[in-house]
């Protein structure tokens, strides 16, 4: 099903292509046995989560290997919409791979961003948003089990909103990506403030720390200081945060190189990103269309993408195929 098979049109086009995909297509839905674990010599982490901001709910598999932490399968089983099947989808992908200390790390601007088709453009819809915190959850209710601690202990930021569980650290991140200006923002985007309203400002009800009305102010504050200290001084790739070397690698992707593929029907994703020992960026790729199976896509197109990435962003990139 794509999206000219749906109506609501001005609405169903905020959802991104990868969200269209992941939800009717999802790559890590299904679950893991007990037997499965015992053949890959692994220990199977099984966390429930659920959502009471939209009942959804979602069962979140690991296969960890005790002795490195290493998580080297997830699957999820998912009750809810397709926003939450896709968020969960992407959630899984990006644990395989990572120690649960480095999976803890993950948070559902993460998951969100990865689900996006241009960097500058969210992958859903404000009020959906929340789907993407279930997935954030999740992970840190699998690590919770897998160290035998309290979930709590793992959150490493104050929950502003108890009734949909959304934290000061995602409500900051969401004023600062989106630009939000009204508390109503912050509600569309996360939930917080949308059901019995304490956090929204103070009065008539139990003193919380921390109010959408105050952090919204804050935040708004840091933001016009951040603007008006920003020097006009050139920072280098290796000086910018994971998230910002994402923005530049994706913004020449789909300038400089998704048009060349795209003109044979192929194309390409960024998978992952790491920073290496060596002073190197490693980004992980995956082919997609016609690339997928190109003789081509080894020798010739890998080198393209990989001296176009190298010249318009930075010479310490590393490609990598998946």
């Amino acid at each position: 099903m794509g999206k000219n098979d749906l109506i609501g049109g001005s609405l169903w086009e905020q959802y991104s292509e990868k969200v269209s995909s992941r939800m009717n297509n999802p790559k890590y839905m299904g679950e893991i046995t007990e037997k499965q674990a015992l053949d890959k010599n692994a220990k199977l982490i099984v966390a429930d989560y659920g959502s009471e901001a939209c009942g959804d709910s979602v069962r979140l598999y690991w296969l960890v290997d005790s002795s490195t932490d290493k998580i080297v399968d997830a699957k999820f089983k998912s009750f809810g919409c397709g926003t939450a099947i896709a968020s969960n989808d992407v959630m899984s992908e990006m644990c395989i791979g990572l120690t649960v200390d480095e999976a803890i790390k993950i948070t559902n601007i993460d998951v969100e961003k990865q689900l996006r088709d241009d960097p500058d453009k969210a992958a859903v819809p404000p009020q959906k948003m929340h789907c993407s915190v279930m997935a954030y959850d999740v992970i840190k209710k699998a690590a919770s089990i897998y160290k035998n601690v309290d979930m709590a202990s793992l959150i490493d930021t104050e929950i502003v909103c108890e009734c949909a569980q959304v934290s000061l650290n995602t409500i900051k991140d969401v004023i600062k990506i989106n630009d939000l200006t009204a508390v109503k923002e912050i509600t569309r985007y996360t939930k917080a403030g949308a059901f019995c309203k304490s956090c929204i400002k103070p009065g008539g009800h139990e003193k919380r720390l921390y109010y959408l009305e105050d952090i919204l102010r804050d935040t708004r504050t840091e933001m016009e200081r951040e603007r008006l200290n920003a020097g006009p001084e050139f920072k280098q790739f290796s000086e910018l945060t994971l998230i910002q070397r994402h923005g530049m690698v994706q913004k020449v992707i789909s300038e400089s190189i998704l048009p060349v593929l795209n003109s044979d029907g192929g194309s390409v994703e960024v998978v992952d990103m790491k920073d290496a020992a060596d002073d190197m960026t490693d980004i992980y790729i995956r082919y997609k269309g016609a690339c997928a199976s190109c003789a081509a896509s080894r020798t010739g197109t890998y080198e393209m993408i990989s001296s176009t990435l190298k010249e318009k962003v930075d010479q310490s990139i590393r490609l990598h195929i998946l």
